[in-house]
């Protein structure tokens, strides 16, 4: 499954543990969302740093998921970082939104949003579709002429020069787009449960539809050191394609493989925040010493 997201699997393992009458709510909830009409919602949770501020790390996450799977992980990353958590249209806080289905609509509006908070410098990690959507916004930024990330960390997704092996299923019709679910290990307690999934259905296919419908774009590789995580039991995302990733990097490449499947920065949390504090540290000592020369 290099080439899709991952279809939620997280977040739906926890709605499947939800009782009867909060999954009711849930649904309710979702039900009403197209029919709303709100202001668009924050783009940015912010995770505040203990210490003033030096680095910010942006954090895009994966299919489905939302700013709340970043929660917890400034107390992990060395004093001085940032965690500034990315919150797409149509989950958590901004469930009331249609979610976005085209990858550069995303990253426009990203790219809006994203341009006043870079006054400090700035690192991005993504995981999965998050990790797509960290390098085109970064491609996005140079095209620009705007200050770039100081460093780009990138989990659990083919490299994007690659070819997608896999068919698009956005647009399967509902029982065959539950019976690819099920296979990739979505609860039964949420797949028979019908009403909830008229309620997610639409956000789910929004987010393979993203993944579906991009089209790489050849450009030069990034003046920006790159760093790449992968599973050492990861069936989707194999050591190749990540490895594959160093053809975007016009500068220092780091492949790190953790124990675990595809979802690793859940399974592996703290190996992973060992690994992005390790390559933090040099913006975080650059900045320290730009400091200490103002």
């Amino acid at each position: 499954m290099t080439g899709r997201p991952d279809a939620a699997a997280i977040p739906l393992k926890r709605v499947a543990r939800l009782p009867r009458d909060q999954r009711a709510r849930l649904v309710a909830h979702l039900r009403g969302r197209p029919h709303e009409a709100r202001p668009a919602g924050e783009w940015f949770v912010r995770h505040p740093a203990a210490d003033p501020p030096a680095l910010r790390l942006f954090c895009f996450p994966y299919a489905g998921g939302g700013a709340s799977a970043f929660r917890g992980w400034g107390a992990h990353l060395p004093a001085g970082v940032e965690v500034t958590a990315v919150q797409p249209p149509g989950r958590e806080t901004r469930v009331a939104e249609a979610p976005l289905r085209r990858l550069d609509t995303l990253v426009e509006a990203l790219y809006e949003a994203v341009l006043p908070r870079l006054e400090l410098p700035y690192a991005f990690f993504g995981h999965s579709m998050g990790a797509l959507v960290a390098f085109e916004l970064t491609r996005r930024l140079r095209r620009a002429g705007a200050p770039l990330p100081t460093r780009l960390l990138l989990g659990a997704f083919r490299a994007p020069q690659l070819p997608n092996p896999h068919i698009r299923i956005h647009h399967l019709p509902d029982e065959v787009l539950k019976t690819v679910l099920r296979k990739e290990g979505t609860p039964a307690r949420v797949l028979d449960d019908d009403e909830l999934m008229r309620a997610l259905l639409p956000t789910l296919r929004a987010d393979l539809e993203v993944c579906d419908t991009y089209r790489y774009r050849e450009e030069a590789a990034l003046p920006v050191p790159l760093s790449v995580y992968g599973g050492h039991q990861d069936v989707r995302v194999g050591r190749g394609d990540l490895a594959a990733w160093r053809a975007q990097a016009d500068g220092p490449f780091r492949l790190v493989m953790l124990p675990g499947s595809h979802f690793f920065l859940h399974s592996s949390h703290d190996l992973l925040l060992a690994e992005l504090a390790r390559d933090l540290g040099p913006a975080l000592r650059a900045t320290e010493g730009d400091r200490r020369h103002d």
